[in-house]
């Protein structure tokens, strides 16, 4: 009879969830045994690096990743990257190695104690298997809960299951499949389709979500069939839209006041996958302007019961895009994109604007960024002109640390397109182990390091709060070109904007590093 680990082994080789991205301790061994060939085991060094690679590599394949931790401890060491793969949606199935049966009670060593409890609210569903012959069904059930709910789940598995013998009923969940389906009816599409037709001013607000769900495209000929002026929800962690298109006015900043005023004379606002809103620094007024009407589609419930206005259609934003190209008329678009200013130049180093600005002369159209570097967000928008689906990727909850691991798992990902990793030199603290997988593994990434020796979005926090006095801003003397060699990835100090550039029109076979110093700058 087949073991609680063969048929789990099989149920994943089914369902194509043959990279485990991990960090092994002894309660997972046994599950980790007799491995199959076509099985690929991707190793980090720290938890946070492993959640972050996999949640890279999850968005970018669209695809369940599965995650294994070491128990309680390894839990509770991915749980801030795991914030990150909440918000951007990604379908990571978390397991964790569990004592054996008979030691959890007594809370022995390494005994994951309430293991369910564990990393909620945060994940979509939590479990534990009642005994051995439920393992297979826990496990594929983990894996369809991430797949509805387009969010982490977690699983918590005694050791001494995997060896277990089980009968034919367990094998029966080798054969399951769940299917996730949210089409909108015929008057649902029918009234949607009259209001924006009806609309004097209306106006687009686009998503990650469309992004990660591949409509991209189908969103721009929206945009363009419709004519509308076309933001982007703020904070985003996927760029939905051509941030140089005519029709593109920027990402809506992430305060309550400052959103209704961008949004002001346009009297139908239509929010195609995202939140509405995530805001962010607290500046108050009123949610939407007078007379604004707000309409909200998206696949994610959540998000539509706790939105706080306007009206939510629980949909997927695919059939809404094509019965909106296919229903209401066309209106004129201009052609042609908006060129890039010039970038600002720095006094005593580059200014971020310099470095982005070199970025988009010297990497391919199809470069994939992955971007943690929040006191830099205007100066990348002024200069970065981003036209292909998958372009850009930013940590959805705020978590630092994603950078780094990300771009390796998004490039493990996506072997067929370049990927370049823009960090700033406080956040890549917080990821740096992910360096020694992205040169273990060879991974062809670029990672940009923007060292300014401050936590400037903490700085620009601490003036709008009133409180520029506090300590812990200044991070001076981190030496990532030294940091980078030590892991294995070869590093370079850039001297200037022509030694960037030069840099940056090499194509090496691997990882490599630019460590860049910049001026610090602030959000605008």
């Amino acid at each position: 009879m087949p073991t609680a680990r063969r048929l789990a082994h099989e149920f994943l080789h089914r369902r194509g969830l043959t990279t485990i991205f991990g960090n092994p301790g002894s309660n997972e061994l046994p599950f980790l045994a007799e491995l199959p060939q076509d099985f690929r085991y991707v190793l980090g060094l720290h938890e946070g690096a492993v959640v972050g690679m996999a949640d890279g590599y999850a968005q970018v394949t669209g695809r369940p990743v599965l995650v294994n931790l070491h128990a309680a401890a390894g839990s509770g060491n991915a749980m801030g990257a795991l914030t990150n793969a909440v918000y951007s949606r990604s379908p990571l199935v978390l397991t964790a190695g569990q004592q054996v049966r008979s030691a959890i009670g007594m809370e022995a060593m390494l005994a994951n104690v309430d293991a369910t409890q564990l990393m909620r609210p945060l994940v979509a569903w939590s479990g534990e298997p009642s005994c051995a012959e439920d393992v297979p069904r826990s496990l594929a059930q983990a894996v369809f809960e991430a797949e509805l709910h387009r969010r982490p789940s977690y699983l918590s598995v005694p050791y001494d299951d995997w060896a277990v013998e089980l009968g034919a009923n367990a094998a029966v969940t080798l054969d399951r499949s769940v299917q996730r389906g949210l089409t909108p009816s015929g008057a649902q599409l029918e009234d949607l389709a009259e209001s924006v037709a009806g609309a004097e001013n209306p106006a687009l607000v686009l998503g990650g979500d469309l992004d990660a769900l591949g409509l991209f495209d189908r969103a721009v000929a929206l945009a363009e069939h419709l004519g509308l002026p076309t933001w982007v929800a703020p904070s985003p962690h996927r760029l939905p839209f051509p941030n140089r298109h005519p029709l593109f006015r920027g990402v809506l900043p992430a305060g309550i006041a400052p959103i209704s005023d961008a949004l002001t004379g346009h009297d139908l606002v239509l929010v195609l996958g995202a939140p509405v809103f995530r805001y962010h620094q607290h500046v108050p007024g009123a949610y939407l302007p007078e007379g604004t009407r707000l309409v909200q589609i998206t696949d994610d419930f959540g998000a539509a019961a706790r939105a706080p206005m306007g009206e939510a259609l629980v949909a997927d934003p695919a059939p809404v895009i094509e019965a909106l190209l296919a229903k209401v008329p066309a209106r004129t678009t201009k052609p042609g994109y908006v060129p890039n200013p010039e970038p600002k130049t720095g006094e005593h180093a580059l200014h971020p604007e310099q470095v982005f600005a070199a970025l988009r002369d010297t990497q391919p159209d199809d470069t994939r960024y992955v971007v943690e570097s929040t006191s830099t967000n205007s100066a990348w928008w002024r200069q970065m002109d981003l036209r292909r689906e998958g372009s850009y990727f930013f940590p959805a909850a705020g978590g630092l640390g994603f950078g780094l691991p990300a771009a390796v798992g998004v490039a493990m990902g996506s072997p067929d397109r370049p990927v370049v990793g823009v960090i700033g030199d406080g956040s890549a603290n917080y990821g740096v182990t992910a360096l020694w997988s992205a040169a273990h593994y060879r991974v062809p990434v670029t990672f940009v390091i923007l060292r300014n020796g401050v936590y400037g979005a903490l700085r620009w926090f601490g003036e709008l709060l009133g409180t520029p006095d506090v300590p812990g801003t200044e991070i001076p003397g981190l030496d990532f070109a030294a940091i980078a060699a030590g892991y294995g990835v070869p590093a370079t100090t850039v001297g200037d904007v022509d030694d960037l550039r030069a840099q940056l029109k090499t194509t090496p076979d691997g990882p490599r590093l630019l460590q860049v110093d910049t001026e610090p700058t602030a959000p605008e």
